[in-house]
């Protein structure tokens, strides 16, 4: 009996982490502690605990005289929603979560536990940094992390939500991860921080300045979703898990739809305006479609331009990118590019259906974008297009221009059902500057060259801007009404279902990164 007390005042002194004084510092920054965020992760009495009682082996400056309970970190495993998950979390009250080699071999245990057993693994990170007292051998653990995090890539989901301080090496981790949550004005990540910032360059900045969760979600595109604490984030990151498989060997779960497969957005017919010009929301478009109109979006402060999000059509995940003529007129620019190609990978990695909804004048013109590498960032999204193997669907609601149209997920790159609605305006270029070019000599000899131009434009639009052109090709099926956009989309996901597609053979392909 005595060594059952025994074990239990260890684990309680464990289960304490850094103790009230430092609990309650957590609680007046607005963080919760490593175990009340897992408690709120998993389903109610069903996480279990890894390595509770490891220890770490340093003995230099004193290290060998000091208790670091649980190692600063909780690992284990648990039911979210009833499907298995592994974490861990940060423990910021010990030893302000440094990260050590025995910490870090208690994170590439979960990650390797997560990988064999074909389950997603998330990360809370809240952390100081690498233990400093430990030497090269914290460089070391961070490196494991590193690798676990590339092997598991596109097998396994992996998400990460920094809620606190995340510095130095440790931001790769979550950079290399599926997605990544940040807390508003609690969390921050960045390679170098304020003070070398200002010993190096004499740049002032702030913590949140420099990388809070703002800047990720806005600026660097680093960050996925922004939440306004704690346990908001925690519920998005379940709310995220209910739209992925568990591995890359399943399909995402499917949910009871409560809205009418048959169901007729007669308010698409109309939502096009007669200037080709003006702008409209494509959020309406895609909730017209998906059920009940819940969508989730990701990085939507992020190159705004394009939208990329989840949805649910007859219960079941799809992945939908589409342009937001709102911004920038929907054009492709590079981060955009970025943006795009990713969130098409992670689909095709995770056996979500794409739906691709295309209204783009073109490519972003400027110097910048042609300085910063359009080429090649532009090259990602048909490249990524291009490989997926899950059911891909698209449908031109109105401008496809150009090689624009093309990276939209053509016919040509590999669109399985393409379909346009009668607003849809594909070719080489806007009819206004094609006119332009090939009718150059005619409008310049004319005595009313302006008359001319009109007509000019007028010519070339009715024969080649419409969708009619391109179905008669054959690189449109189908020519739609606006308001049974969702009816076709149920019905072209009915009829992929049973897609089999494999690529050759090889070690990998090589992306223009």
């Amino acid at each position: 009996m005595d060594r059952i007390e025994q074990l239990r005042e260890k684990r309680a002194k464990i289960h304490a982490g850094g103790g009230q004084k430092n609990i309650e510092a957590q609680h007046r920054k607005g963080k919760l502690t490593a175990r009340e965020r897992l408690n709120l992760l998993f389903d109610e009495g069903t996480f279990v605990e890894l390595d509770t009682f490891v220890r770490h082996r340093s003995t230099d400056f004193g290290m060998d005289k000091k208790e670091i309970p649980g190692e600063g970190v909780v690992t284990g495993y648990g039911r979210v929603y009833g499907r298995m998950v592994y974490a861990f979390a940060q423990d910021f009250t010990v030893q302000g979560g440094s990260l050590g080699e025995y910490h870090a071999e208690k994170i590439v245990k979960v990650q390797e536990s997560a990988l064999t057993n074909g389950c997603p693994v998330i990360g809370l990170l809240d952390s100081g940094g690498a233990r400093i007292q430990e030497g090269v051998n914290s460089l070391n653990g961070f490196a494991k992390i590193f690798y676990g995090n590339t092997i598991s890539s596109g097998v396994i989901p992996q998400i990460s939500a920094i809620m606190g301080p995340c510095a130095g090496g440790a931001v790769y981790s979550p950079a290399i991860t599926d997605f990544i949550f940040m807390v508003d004005k609690t969390s921050n990540m960045f390679i170098t921080g304020p003070d070398v910032i200002k010993t190096v360059t004499g740049e002032e900045v702030t913590a949140q300045e420099l990388g809070g969760a703002a800047i990720h979600n806005e600026k660097s595109g680093v960050a996925h979703f922004i939440t306004k604490d704690d346990e908001s984030c925690i519920e998005e990151i379940k709310r995220l898990l209910s739209f992925l498989p568990s591995s890359n060997l399943e399909k995402p779960p499917v949910y009871l739809c409560t809205d009418d497969i048959n169901r007729v957005a007669y308010e698409l017919n109309t939502i096009i305006p007669d200037n080709p010009n003006k702008a409209y929301d494509m959020y309406d478009i895609i909730k017209a479609i998906v059920d009940d109109g819940h969508i989730m979006d990701v990085q939507s402060r992020y190159a705004p331009n394009i939208i990329t999000c989840f949805g649910r059509v007859n219960g079941k995940t799809i992945g939908i990118i589409a342009n937001q003529p709102k911004y920038l007129a929907g054009c492709l620019d590079i981060n955009a590019s970025d943006k795009a190609a990713r969130f098409i990978r992670r689909c095709d990695a995770f056996n979500i259906p794409l739906l691709t909804l295309a209204d783009v004048p073109g490519f972003l013109p400027g110097t910048d974008q042609e300085y910063g590498g359009i080429i090649r960032h532009g090259a990602k999204m048909l490249y990524a297009y291009s490989e997926a193997t899950v059911p891909k669907i698209s449908i031109v609601t109105r401008k496809a221009y150009g090689g624009a149209y093309i990276a939209m997920c053509s016919k040509g790159l590999g669109a399985d059902l393409a379909y346009a609605w009668p607003t849809a305006e594909i070719a080489v270029m806007g009819a206004e500057g094609a006119a332009n070019i090939i009718f150059k000599k005619e409008i310049e000899a004319s005595e009313n060259p302006e008359e001319t131009r009109k007509a000019k434009i007028a010519e070339y639009r009715e024969k080649f801007s419409g969708p009619y052109k391109a179905a008669e090709m054959g690189y449109v099926d189908d020519i739609i009404e606006p308001c049974e956009s969702r009816i076709r989309v149920v019905n072209a996901l009915d009829i992929l279902e049973g897609k089999r597609q494999s690529l050759p053979s090889k070690k990998h392909g090589n992306i223009p990164l």
